[in-house]
């Protein structure tokens, strides 16, 4: 394998997370050991940056602001929702994009995101073959929705599941306090993956307690059922705390956001879902009349910085030092995945992934952690989320190379 020497590039792309930064700093810190690396270049906004010739000096930055990115919430390089033509079919940006490497001398891209963000670094790859071009690309994983496939979990979903038990206890601790009945509707992101929305069970102080019923997209949702379903809540709690995805939809396939408005889509053609909960909230106001608010978590459970998960930044920067390293052995169009070691105790390690067999895919909550009623989660959710939230950082394997 040739030993190539030369500039790196690090960008990232689509939603903000709380640890995305750690990652970012563990290709930079990586990079910038490396004899191999000439140059450390950060991409304004991914790969917009690239293609508007926005590059910052890594190696310029103070040492100090650099170790503190694996403690700063969202994007500290900029973001972006862009998406590359077909190579095949359109290599105008390709072009472009091999003019500003060969103007830098690049050598190494690494691009930190989820999904669409493989999906760029599996067309570029494919770019490169098409131009005959030896530059290497390392997909980086980051996604609190957890739906990326071949890895067992991804950078930022242990704390954005930390932050969502942590906030649905407290709004079940506030919903308590009153004797009349009442309903709290908490809507949690996700629009086909419900991991996020799985780990509010972790909110439960026992096993019958709040949230009492729990609704993910991987299950049909009916009004008429969720009516039944609350009715059985209420014989066990005058206060019945309700978590939902924000992509629930019926058996029909209209995501119940849709029943209020037609929801916008975004560049990639995926639509912007929010508002089931209100729907919900009106619903249970009209049917059974009493006390309902629903709460909408939003972006604070993608980007808290302060209920942050420890094993989750060290794992997120030990995927940015693992990406350099592997592309320093000649690695490319791969993504950086997780191995959950087996044994009781949690431990991880790094592995590769092809990036194709990633992009465009979803690895959506299993249905049979799901309960027959779909109104609940087994507590193999329990037992899979708990360690990414509080794991003690001994746990990591050395892949910082």
């Amino acid at each position: 394998m040739e030993n190539l020497k030369g500039a790196c590039i690090i960008g990232q792309s689509g939603g903000p997370t709380a640890v995305i930064n750690a990652s970012a700093q563990g290709v930079i810190q990586t990079a910038l050991a490396s004899p191999q690396i000439t140059r450390v270049l950060g991409a304004a906004h991914g790969i917009k940056g690239v293609l508007a010739d926005q590059l910052y000096d890594m190696g310029q930055e103070d040492p100090g602001q650099l170790e503190l990115l694996q403690f700063t919430p969202s994007s500290a390089l900029g973001s972006c929702r862009y998406k590359l033509a077909d190579p095949d079919v359109d290599d105008t940006d390709y072009k472009r994009i091999l003019e500003i490497f060969q103007k830098y001398d690049v050598r190494y891209f690494f691009y930190n995101g989820g999904n669409d963000s493989m999906d760029t670094v599996s067309k570029l790859s494919r770019a490169a073959e098409i131009h005959k071009s030896s530059i290497r690309f390392i997909g980086v994983p980051k996604t609190i929705d957890n739906d990326l496939v071949g890895t067992d979990h991804t950078p930022g979903f242990g704390s954005a599941a930390k932050y969502v038990a942590s906030t649905v206890r407290e709004i079940t601790l506030d919903a308590s306090v009153y004797q009349q009945k009442s309903v709290t509707i908490v809507e949690l992101m996700g629009r086909h993956a419900g991991w996020l929305t799985a780990s509010s069970v972790l909110a439960r102080k026992h096993g019958e307690d709040n949230p009492l019923l729990i609704y993910l997209p991987e299950s049909p949702f009916e009004f008429e059922q969720f009516s039944a379903d609350l009715k059985n809540a209420f014989e066990k709690s005058q206060t019945v705390v309700v978590c939902v995805s924000e992509g629930i939809a019926d058996s029909a396939g209209h995501f119940i956001c849709e029943y209020s408005n037609e929801a916008q889509l975004d560049t990639f053609g995926h639509k912007m879902l929010t508002g089931c909960g209100k729907i919900l909230e009106n619903f249970v106001r009209q049917q059974f009349k009493v006390k309902v608010r629903s709460v909408e978590l939003n972006v604070c459970q993608r980007c808290s910085g302060m209920i942050v998960s420890a094993a989750d930044i060290a794992e997120a920067a030990m995927a940015g030092a693992a990406g350099v390293a592997e592309a320093l052995k000649g690695t490319t169009g791969k993504m950086i995945a997780f191995v959950r070691e087996p044994g009781d105790d949690y431990r991880l390690s790094c592995s590769t992934v092809d990036v194709n067999q990633v992009c465009n895919q979803e690895k959506t909550f299993p249905k049979v952690c799901i309960t027959e009623a779909a109104t609940d989660i087994g507590t193999e959710s329990f037992d899979y989320a708990l360690p990414i939230t509080l794991a003690p950082l001994a746990a990591l394997s050395a892949c910082f190379l």
